[in-house]
């Protein structure tokens, strides 16, 4: 038997039997045929445990594949295990790249886009839009593969993990570019709300980022451009004098080159860099994504309850995404506002605030699938309205819920 160990925060110790790391894809089949419960384990980057089983863990880490590159039709084969700060460079030394990244490059391509996890930017999706199509071994050992415009595609992308394992996936890639960022101080909430879309179609990739210690201010205005950085004097901002990390008074070392100093996309667009271990210290993490025109009303509910959040709190950062058609996306048929909370490791401290916070959020809010929650399962389903035609999907793929668990089972999806 093999401990399976913590995820990457330490705030939730897996209780599988054991984890397993199979080097082929018919060892990984056996497993799959073989075994009642069987999970697939990522980064360990989820703070909630989407990815524990009372069964088998498995790593998809020793598969033994390379990325196969595409110039034809635009896209690169990448096995389900492989991170995003591996692939990105591999990528960009064949002179091309990915439209967007994270603001973390340690997380694994599958394992990141089963949960919806984006980066930033509201004319650019989530990660899992990315993806042209994906190779499923499903509970009966065989693989299928799903494709952009197949009937069930879109129903698959944003799977939780909840219909098989995704062994490899084709990810959309376009001509390499360069890219600057800058970290702006200054700007305070009701400028930046009055003048909302224009800061937001300042860069490529923008994000705010507040301790709510204060109501008012904004503490960093983080922005990604692949033109000349821009002017927020309008709005308070001025370029900061130095490197910045977003929690105030850390070391900047871990953080991507600010400044506005152009470099490769995939060594600007994520906040932290590869070689870093990209954390203040012991965290738990929630986000909650609203529609663009729930935007203000969201702002103001944070703004309302900053000395109830700002005691639990590292930092809190506001971005958007672009709409998607995905059925499980958290930005399903709207561009969206995300709304991303780094807490202290105070699980109960964090545990009884978050019913006041989501009953505050608008209630069109989604949560973040990796990150921690509390909204009832009933609210949840109620605003995916393809909840159904997933549940259903999942009854054709996995009858028997042999990738089933707790945390599906909690969603109504047992």
């Amino acid at each position: 038997m093999t401990d399976a160990g913590t995820n990457w925060a330490g705030n939730i110790s897996y209780a599988a039997e054991r984890l397993v790391a199979p080097r082929t894809l018919e060892e990984l089949a056996e497993i799959v045929v073989s075994e009642p419960k069987v999970r697939v384990l990522g980064s360990r980057h989820s703070f909630n445990r989407i990815a524990d089983t009372p069964g088998v863990l498995v790593s998809l880490a020793a598969l033994d594949e390379t990325p196969q590159l595409d110039t034809d039709r635009a896209t690169v084969r990448v096995p389900g295990g492989l991170r995003y700060g591996d692939l990105a460079p591999w990528l960009h030394e064949r002179g091309w790249a990915l439209r967007n990244l994270a603001s973390l490059p340690h997380i694994s391509v599958a394992g990141a886009v089963a949960t919806g996890t984006h980066g930033s930017g509201e004319r650019i999706g989530s990660l899992a839009t990315q993806v042209a199509a994906l190779e499923l071994l499903t509970a009966d050992g065989e693989v299928v593969r799903m494709a952009r415009g197949d009937e069930d595609f879109d129903g698959a992308v944003v799977s939780l993990g909840a219909l098989g394992i995704v062994t490899a996936l084709e990810l959309d890639v376009v001509p390499t570019y360069d890219i600057a960022q800058t970290v702006y101080e200054g700007v305070r909430w009701d400028a930046a709300l009055a003048a909302f879309d224009e800061l937001q179609r300042s860069g490529d990739s923008v994000s705010l980022f507040t301790t709510w210690r204060s109501a008012d201010d904004i503490d960093q205005v983080w922005v990604k451009t692949r033109g000349a950085a821009p002017d927020l004097r309008a709005i308070g901002g001025a370029p900061a004098d130095g490197p910045r990390h977003p929690l105030p008074g850390i070391d900047p070392a871990p953080c991507t080159v600010q400044g506005g100093v152009p470099g490769p996309w995939y060594d600007r667009l994520p906040h932290f860099r590869l070689a870093f271990t990209p954390s203040a210290g012991e965290e738990l993490q929630s986000e909650y994504l609203v529609p663009r025109a729930d935007a203000p009303a969201a702002i103001a509910a944070l703004r309302a309850l900053a000395p109830r959040i700002a005691p639990l709190l590292q930092v809190c950062e506001v971005r958007t995404i672009a709409a998607d058609r995905l059925w499980l996306s958290p930005a399903y048929e709207a561009d969206s506002l995300a709304l991303h909370f780094t807490w202290l490791l105070d699980e109960a401290g964090v545990t009884a605030l978050l019913p006041e916070l989501e009953a505050a959020l608008p209630r069109t809010a989604r949560p973040h699938w990796g990150k921690v929650f509390t909204m009832p399962s009933a609210e949840i389903a109620a605003r995916y309205p393809r909840w159904v035609d997933f549940s259903g999907l999942r009854d054709r793929l996995d009858p028997q819920r042999r990738f089933g668990n707790a945390f599906l089972d909690d969603l109504g999806l047992g």
